[in-house]
């Protein structure tokens, strides 16, 4: 399969503030809407693109519908401590403060109104019991 494309889609009972939620903090913008469906893409990288959907809509199947769950979106950054202070100044929940990890990655974890957890990551060098793992 030659993927020419790929995003998350994030399945919510409201559609408007999710993509609201995203335009405002994470510097989307939108690509296509309607009530049920919206497409959002950053302002930063036209690569990366998030969309929006109700979840109950007749488009998915029976089985898959309602809210999304178990979900981390991964957004590696330049400056993870400057996002952090700009996510506290915004007010949005920090369920995992900054830190350093042994693995490579300084980061802080927050979350969307639907409760998807958003990681954001600026890699740095890992520590040497975990530098022999990666390839």
């Amino acid at each position: 399969m030659k993927t020419t494309s790929y995003y998350p889609v994030i399945l919510t009972r409201d559609v408007a503030g999710t993509a609201a939620f995203w335009r405002e903090h994470f510097r989307f913008e939108t690509r296509f809407e309607s009530d049920w469906y919206v497409h959002l893409q950053s302002r930063e990288d036209e690569s990366v693109n998030l969309a929006i959907l109700e979840g109950t809509h007749e488009t998915i199947p029976e089985p898959g519908r309602g809210r999304v769950a178990g979900l981390i979106l991964n957004f590696e950054v330049e400056d993870a401590d400057a996002e952090y202070q700009r996510a506290r100044a915004a007010g949005l929940p920090i369920l995992l403060d900054l830190r350093d990890e042994e693995f490579g990655q300084r980061h802080f974890i927050t979350s969307d109104p639907n409760g998807v957890l958003i990681d954001v990551i600026k890699p740095i060098p890992p520590s040497p019991a975990f530098a022999a793992q990666y390839r």
